[in-house]
Formats: structure tokens, C-alpha cells, sequence
């Protein structure tokens, strides 16, 4: 089964309503054939979708985890949830990376052409977990309130240095009040980081 299908297939296993409908969104998007980021992980075309399915592996086996030391937990964190948040927490990366040809010295130490992407965020200048629930919620796709601030903050305090102390202290109560958001942090760290990271 390709990464796409298995996306796909992933998703509607939610039985989420608007499924099919945001499956669009991103085909027009153009999420499935995005690279994960500029220079770093996965920058290839379709390294976004790549990203996401490594995302949702490990954070499905990171629950399974979780559960086994901790049943209770199971309401905090339903698979539907998992899947949904891992899939979908990177949707603000989708039209953003535009291809272009990079100098770059080779081993050799000479200056060659390299395909590359530069990032383009004029289009929707909204943030990074925002932008991913935005475009969510603006096509009727439902999320929970976890859901929400799971995909919201899964880039931890990344974008908070020059931020507000009552940003950080949100940051730190949705810690706290939603589990789910601890488990999609830690499965997108350890994929962008450790699994991916070129």
C-alpha cells in the first residue's frame, strides 16, 4: 500500500465527520507532496507525509505504553485522538515550502546546483500550530478540545522565546490539563529528531 493510501486510510479509520472532505483540502493543498521542512528532515518531495505516518507510528506505540502502565489513561488519550492529531499536526506546512536551486559546496569543496525548497509564509501568516487548527476548523473538520491544543502546541515552546509569560503559562496548563499533548510532542520530537533527522 503506498503512503498516501495508508494516510488516507488511516484517517477515515476515525470514522471522524468531514474526513473526506479535509482529505480534499489537502490534495488541493498540496500536503501529500510537501517536504517535512527546507534542510533538515524529510526535505523531499512527499517528506510531509512521510513525517505524518512516522508521527502517528510512534505515537501509537507510545500509548500503547502509556496504557500498559496506566489504563485510566485511555479516555485522555483515544486512538481516534492519536490518530487524528499525529496526522494532521503539520497541515500548516502544506503550501508553504515553494522548490527552488540552492549553491551548496560538495565534499570536494567545489559550489554545485541543489534542488531545495525555500519557505514562503505570506500566504496565510497565521503561525504554526494555529495555521494547522485554522485550516481544520475552517473546513469543517471537528476536533476536540484536546485535539485542538494537542496540534496547537506539538512544537512545545519553539516559537515562545520572544513570546508572552501568559503564552508560556498556557503552554504549561495544557501540559498539565491534556495528556494528549505531551504524547504528540514527544512522538513528532522523536521522529523529526531522531528517525528522520538527515
Amino acid at each position: 500500500m503506498d503512503r498516501k493510501t495508508e494516510f488516507c486510510r488511516r484517517l477515515r479509520s476515525t470514522c471522524r465527520e468531514g474526513v473526506d472532505n479535509i482529505l480534499d483540502v489537502l490534495e488541493e493543498l498540496g500536503f501529500f507532496n510537501a517536504p517535512a521542512s527546507t534542510r533538515f528532515h524529510l526535505n523531499f518531495e512527499g517528506g510531509l507525509l512521510v513525517h505524518s505516518l512516522n508521527v502517528c507510528d510512534l505515537a501509537i506505540e507510545i500509548r500503547e505504553l502509556l496504557l500498559k502502565k496506566n489504563n485510566g489513561l485511555e479516555k485522555e488519550i483515544p486512538m481516534d485522538s492519536v490518530i487524528i492529531t499525529s496526522l494532521l499536526h503539520d497541515v500548516c506546512k502544506a503550501d508553504v515550502y515553494k522548490s527552488t536551486v540552492k549553491m551548496r559546496k560538495n565534499s570536494l569543496g567545489v559550489w554545485m546546483p541543489e534542488k531545495g525548497y525555500d519557505v514562503d509564509y505570506s500566504g496565510f501568516p497565521l503561525g504554526h500550530g494555529e495555521k494547522s487548527v485554522f485550516v481544520l476548523l475552517k473546513n469543517g473538520f471537528h476536533l476536540t478540545d484536546a485535539e485542538i491544543v494537542a496540534i496547537r502546541w506539538h512544537m512545545h515552546a519553539w516559537d515562545l522565546p520572544f513570546q508572552s509569560y501568559e503564552l508560556i503559562s498556557n503552554l504549561n496548563a495544557a501540559k498539565k490539563k491534556y495528556p494528549l499533548l505531551n504524547l504528540i510532542q514527544a512522538a513528532d520530537g522523536l521522529a523529526a529528531h531522531i528517525i528522520e533527522e538527515s
